[in-house]
């Protein structure tokens, strides 16, 4: 071997035990190695990962120069990311949706702890990160995202009569009946049809291709949360709770419920966990401190977010633009971002879905 691929090898060693903080596996063990080269004094080397990536190079950058240390030598390091999302499997009960790669569910076991502004802001995160993302308020009964995501008032369009076009807002696809109805009626709806319209609304969409459609469901574990969540085939669930402990009771029933239905749960995210005062920076646990981590600790579940307490998050939401999209330099936009990743790393980790790779196979009378 030439000096250059003595030294390409020891890169591609010292890389291969480096531990992803997101994936929580080695680069070695996530195959996510590409090719290596170094010339000019320069080492490039191209990563693949499973996740959104397209603004990951920042953070990982001195991470790896550090890493790497007398392996990189006098070179400089180019990093190349690039992402390769692909399908993961759902319960075994249901097929997964044709042009959809994988259903993520937003749930919590209560009403009024950020479910909505979060799975709004995870959906937009994913899409700033270069991923196909579609959003799907499955609140039937009280349906925020038209106004979140700034498009109250709009009415969806339909080709055929029987397929709804999805509106677009900040680089996501978006549906809810809250498009199909007038904004002050209220939802006097029984189950079995607020189960069909969800169904409907899910099925009757042109989604297009979607690397994650993100599903805000309805808040509460009765008998329409979990008929949903065994009729929707969904790759991964996230429970959003608050620190207090009357959140987490119910957040811990909203964990049970999907691991009943054979639905895989991602994580924990801990919302209005620090309120950071605006005036004097005061930091306060208005509901508490460390419930999420004590949640996901006990059912061997990650966590996934802390996220803060803040008047311009919910100023943002109201505005029609989310805090990833209105303020993405922010620390409150950094942290739905590392949210986000941390998601999408998870599923990245769990078993994919085969089916879509075989042929299918019909039979015929001759």
């Amino acid at each position: 071997m030439n000096e250059a691929t003595l030294a390409e090898a020891a890169i591609r060693a010292s890389l291969s035990t480096y531990t992803d903080p997101y994936l929580a596996q080695t680069l070695g063990e996530a195959k996510a190695i590409g090719g290596i080269e170094l010339r000019g004094g320069v080492a490039t080397v191209e990563l693949e990962f499973g996740f959104p990536c397209a603004d990951y190079v920042a953070e990982l950058q001195p991470l790896l120069e550090s890493h790497l240390g007398s392996a990189l030598g006098s070179a400089r390091l180019t990093l190349v990311l690039r992402s390769k999302i692909t399908a993961h499997a759902v319960q075994r009960t249901l097929k997964p949706l044709a042009d959809v790669k994988n259903v993520v569910a937003v749930a919590s076991g209560k009403g009024g702890v950020g479910k909505s502004t979060t799975a709004a802001n995870l959906a937009l995160a994913w899409a700033m990160q270069g991923a196909k993302v579609g959003l799907l308020d499955a609140d039937i009964y009280g349906p925020s995202q038209p106004l979140m995501m700034g498009l109250a008032g709009r009415k969806p369009a339909t080709t055929d009569g029987k397929h709804l076009t999805p509106l677009r807002a900040h680089g996501v696809e978006v549906m809810s009946i809250g498009f199909l109805i007038d904004q002050e009626q209220p939802m006097a709806w029984r189950g079995p049809m607020v189960t069909q319209a969800l169904t409907q609304l899910l099925g009757d969409t042109n989604w297009g291709e979607l690397d994650y459609l993100v599903v805000d469901m309805p808040p509460g574990t009765g008998d329409i949360q979990l008929t949903l969540a065994q009729r929707v085939p969904v790759s991964g669930a996230v429970i959003v709770t608050t620190p207090q402990d009357i959140a987490l009771l119910d957040a811990r029933r909203g964990l049970k419920m999907f691991e009943k239905v054979d639905v895989r749960v991602l994580g924990v995210v801990e919302n209005m966990s620090v309120h950071v005062c605006a005036n004097c920076g005061h930091v306060e646990h208005v509901f508490g401190s460390g419930g999420g981590a004590r949640m996901a600790a006990q059912y061997g579940v990650q966590l996934l977010g802390e996220l803060p307490l803040d008047i311009r998050i919910r100023e943002d939401a109201d505005g029609g633009s989310p805090t990833v999209v209105a303020e993405p330099g922010s620390a409150r936009a950094r942290a739905y971002l590392q949210m986000a990743r941390r998601t999408a790393a998870r599923l990245a980790t769990l078993n994919k879905d085969y089916s879509r790779a075989f042929p299918k196979i019909t039979v015929e009378a001759t």
